[in-house]
């Protein structure tokens, strides 16, 4: 009789959040793949378990597939862990459970902390519809490329940056989604748990004056609804772009005019001169 492979999802931050099932789970298998074994001997030594184990990391894990598959041929049990959250989800295994998949082996999931859900479920944007999308591109000039085939989808945008990176995300998003709903997530569960929420420009500002925001890892969540493309500005909003135009910067009173209309922000930039202009000449 042949084992399983168990991919288990361990706490992000919170030690209280690991389940009951991932402790019995760990408790019961023969042997632990995990991305880092320093990080997940301290996770086994608080649970007081003390387990064979191996590491599965990006850059051993294909040679890491015949040993497990071995142990499992063998009626043993392996659990996949990562450093935190589930196993998969930017997190090493993929080649693996693809592997044993298709070599006919068990694979169950024992779920449970993802850091895409958690800042999802507090981040108060749309979750109906969204969308995960990874690390951005690390080069400038592929980036900007990355964010906009992004720009025009509808639903929440979920990518993770690091602390290198975020500031440089963070410009290009005001650069070409400057209205979009931005939430940043950090040290989620953790003590020091903290969410950024506004247009890239304010979010970036709040870095800037906060330097110590900008160090750990971020959750980015991103919405900017489907604009409609064509659509003349009607008196309302005409109204609207006058009233933020005699407080704000032409630039940003589009950007809040397209957030409360939902209007095209290329066409409300125009129509926003032609008002400009119209009142010069009074």
């Amino acid at each position: 009789m042949t084992g399983t492979l168990y991919v288990v999802a361990t706490p992000i931050g919170n030690l209280g959040d690991i389940t009951l099932r991932a402790i019995d789970t760990l408790r019961e298998v023969d042997l632990v793949a995990a991305e880092d074994t320093r990080t997940s001997q301290q996770l086994l030594a608080h649970l007081g378990l003390n387990k064979p184990m191996v590491s599965l990391h990006e850059h051993n894990e294909r040679s890491r597939i015949e040993r497990i598959r071995k142990a499992l041929e063998q009626g043993k049990s392996v659990a996949l862990i990562s450093d935190a959250g589930t196993p998969l989800i930017s997190d090493p295994g993929y080649p693996l459970v693809r592997a044993l998949r298709e070599a006919g082996y068990r694979v169950s999931p024992v779920p449970g902390p993802s850091s895409i859900i958690a800042a999802l479920s507090a981040a108060g944007l749309p979750t109906d519809r969204f969308c995960f999308v990874g690390f951005p591109p690390h080069r400038n000039a592929e980036c900007r490329r990355w964010l906009e085939a992004l720009r025009d989808r509808g639903e929440t945008l979920v990518l993770l940056e690091s602390t290198h990176r975020i500031e440089r995300l963070l410009q290009q998003l005001d650069e070409l989604m400057p209205e979009a709903e931005l939430v940043l997530a950090k040290e989620l569960t953790k003590r020091h748990e903290t969410f950024l929420q506004g247009v890239p420009a304010e979010v970036l500002l709040r870095l800037r004056e906060e330097p110590l925001l900008m160090k750990g890892e971020f959750v980015v969540l991103l919405h900017q609804p489907v604009r409609d493309s064509g659509a003349q500005p009607d008196e309302e909003t005409d109204r609207l772009l006058e009233l933020l135009l005699e407080e704000l910067t032409l630039k940003k009173a589009v950007a809040l005019a397209a957030r409360i209309s939902g209007r095209n922000r290329n066409t409300l930039y125009r129509r926003a001169l032609e008002l400009n202009r119209g009142r010069d000449g009074e």
